[in-house]
């Protein structure tokens, strides 16, 4: 099969394409073909060699969320079958990632696309959807009339976040990069929406919100958290997952919830009954070829990507 791999930690030019033999099947495993991968700051980060094993196996096929369609069961799986279109989310990838014609998965963390969702749109979420509502729903509990400040709204993440927050009632302020950022969070259905880069970010929030918000969806850090943490209410809440760099600081009479976006079997279900609900849309920054991986990352490097980036697993 032909993947996209790395044969050594290192920049996007470290990507090349690779021959390599599809990966062996275990009982509990499904086999996908793969359609569409996610692309992601995570993936770049393990090319660089952040939360690389001790010794890790070279080629390293990159990858770990995407969709396609179930080309082989293994001996114990009962859930799914041989042509059912699929997603996936998979952290532990030691037999390869999504950047490749075939992946092999646990079953667990494999789960039919959502209904309202082709293949191109339902690859593009799974870590991105699970983070999203895992934040809204089990880290931050959003209740119907509470305010919520979903910072960094106009990524892969944000952008699904918005979405799941308005669906549980709750009024949302979304900060988000640049015009382009600013009016797609709007369209997704935020109240109110800043730019991310205004020196006056909390006086603006407090016009939102001038009791103080209720909960706050950190995507990413730096001074504009900061200024958003300012108009938290005593007693808020802040939750973001782990990797926000810099990580916000805990301060007194604030509640801070780090968490890590989960897959499995419930969280998938969740996941598809959300999408179902929100009528969700789903916003595709930027669509590469397999062979361009590399290109990918180059995109993802020079930052401000609005939506998610994918490659497309059959593009030439």
């Amino acid at each position: 099969m032909f993947a996209a791999a790395i044969d050594r930690f290192g920049g996007p030019e470290a990507i090349t394409g690779h021959a390599l033999p599809v990966p062996p099947l275990d009982a509990d495993e499904v086999m996908i073909a793969v359609d569409t991968a996610g692309v992601g700051s995570w993936d770049a980060d393990v090319r660089e060699g952040y939360y690389a094993p001790r010794n890790p196996h070279f080629p390293l096929v990159l990858g770990y969320d995407g969709s396609g369609i179930v080309a082989a069961v293994g001996s114990r799986v009962r859930r799914l079958k041989v042509g059912d279109e699929v997603y996936s989310y998979n952290w532990e990838n030691p037999k390869g990632g999504f950047y490749a014609e075939y992946v092999a998965v646990p079953a667990d963390k494999v789960a039919p696309i959502p209904k309202r969702l082709d293949l191109r749109h339902a690859g593009a979420i799974p870590i991105t959807g699970l983070t999203a509502l895992q934040g809204i729903d089990d880290a931050l509990k959003l209740k119907k009339g509470e305010t919520i400040i979903i910072h960094a709204a106009s990524g892969g993440v944000g952008t699904l976040a918005v979405q799941f927050a308005r669906l549980r009632g709750a009024r949302v302020l979304a900060t988000a990069s640049g015009l382009e950022g600013v009016e797609l969070v709007q369209e997704l259905g935020a109240h109110m929406t800043i730019d991310g880069k205004r020196a006056d970010i909390d006086d603006q929030a407090r016009r939102f919100a001038p009791d103080g918000v209720d909960a706050i969806l950190a995507l990413a850090g730096g001074d504009a958290l900061e200024k958003c943490m300012n108009v938290l209410r005593p007693g808020g809440r802040l939750a973001h997952p782990n990797g926000i760099e810099p990580a916000p600081k805990k301060r007194r009479g604030l509640e801070l919830i780090r968490y890590d976006g989960i897959s499995g079997v419930r969280e998938f279900e969740r996941l598809n009954a959300a999408v179902q609900a929100a009528k969700l849309k789903v916003v595709i920054a930027e669509c590469y070829s397999l062979a361009h991986a590399y290109k990918a990352h180059e995109r993802l490097a020079e930052g401000h990507v609005v939506g998610k980036i994918v490659l497309s697993i059959h593009a030439s």
